[in-house]
């Protein structure tokens, strides 16, 4: 199913055009004003076209409890020994820093938006003129969050991280039936950091077609090979944490791109759509030159004219500006028409 463009902010989403690349802070700015506004200055100067915070209190987000499943226990979760309240404490953006990370984003002139967690985080970030929305994977079950996002008007993203098919279903048609006009799908694992076996990136064309969306890829991965990967795949927006130091610790740094990282993921992500073309064979305009190396037929030893022509006076060398190999056969035993020199390239003109 062919997907139409969607224009976010000044920039244009879509298969035609470079993918629109996010640096999502989160809680790396380790509760300094300061911090955040430091990582949205290096964001900005490696290239992407946006920076993503996120819009809650702990709070709205759950119940001041640190005990059974309040307590995270897992010892495979980057923040186990916290409860979730604790955790959104210590991860949240106050609300009061939004407007100077919003505005020193226009500063850099790349875009500043957020993911609200409850309505009231959407009331918020429309008072600050947020151009567009991001709905977290593990809010894509709360269709009443998606209707209120989307009854803004204004373009959504949705991660799927997981969600299964029906889930799916339900947040694609909360959105469009709330008035969403231009939806992208990210693709998600949410693990963290993710492992690449578990990305399944063929995902991305299948969610395109079943949903008729803009679809990119949420990376929780190390390094940039899965977000590149993805780019031949068909994303076209990517979203990766960033931080300025996974040594300075924070409640993401461990699975956050450095600024070197991320200028390498804005590079080598455009190089990999300029390389994905259109079908095509035969020479393109910088081949021409490689001609050189490629055999073709020569005459190799003077003939004169109505000489016939033996392996002795024509074989297949190079470079490539004569007739092709394959005639090599079909010219010996013919005649010259002319007088040709040794080292001139094969033409059907030259034989009687």
């Amino acid at each position: 199913m062919k997907t139409s463009e969607i224009q976010l902010g000044s920039v244009k989403i879509g298969p035609g055009h470079r993918p629109f690349i996010i640096a999502e802070m989160s809680g790396n700015h380790n509760q300094s004003l300061e911090r955040a506004l430091e990582i949205v200055d290096a964001a900005a100067a490696t290239g992407v076209d946006a920076l993503k915070i996120q819009t809650y209190t702990p709070d709205t987000m759950t119940i001041d409890l640190d005990q059974g499943e309040f307590f995270l226990t897992d010892p495979n979760l980057l923040w186990k020994g916290k409860s979730l309240h604790q955790l959104y404490a210590e991860a949240h953006t106050p609300w009061d820093w939004h407007e100077p990370i919003f505005k020193r984003c226009r500063e850099h002139g790349i875009m500043a938006f957020s993911t609200p967690f409850d309505a009231t985080a959407v009331d918020f970030l429309e008072g600050l003129g947020a151009p567009f929305y991001k709905i977290a994977s593990f809010e894509n079950v709360d269709v009443e969050l998606i209707k209120r996002v989307a009854r803004t008007g204004k373009p959504v993203i949705i991660s799927t991280g997981m969600a299964t098919v029906s889930e799916l279903y339900d947040a694609v048609e909360a959105a469009r039936s709330a008035g969403c006009k231009d939806l992208i799908l990210l693709k998600c694992t949410s693990s963290y950091p993710a492992p690449p076996d578990e990305i399944n990136l063929r995902t991305i064309a299948h969610l395109r077609d079943l949903f008729g969306a803009q679809v990119g890829l949420s990376d929780h991965t190390l390094g940039i090979g899965v977000a590149v990967a993805s780019v031949a795949l068909g994303a076209t927006v990517i979203e990766k944490h960033f931080t300025i130091r996974r040594a300075d610790g924070g409640v993401d740094s461990a699975f956050s791109m450095e600024p070197a990282e991320m200028k390498m993921l804005v590079e080598e992500t455009g190089r990999a759509w300029r390389s994905l073309g259109q079908v095509n064979y035969g020479l393109t305009a910088n081949e021409m030159k490689s001609r050189v190396f490629r055999r073709s037929v020569y005459v190799v030893k003077d003939i004169r004219k109505g000489e016939t022509f033996t392996s002795e006076h024509v074989r297949a060398i190079r470079p490539g500006h004569g007739l092709a190999p394959k005639y090599l056969d079909t010219i010996l035993g013919k005649v010259a028409a002319v007088d040709i020199r040794r080292g001139t390239p094969m033409d059907w003109k030259l034989i009687e």
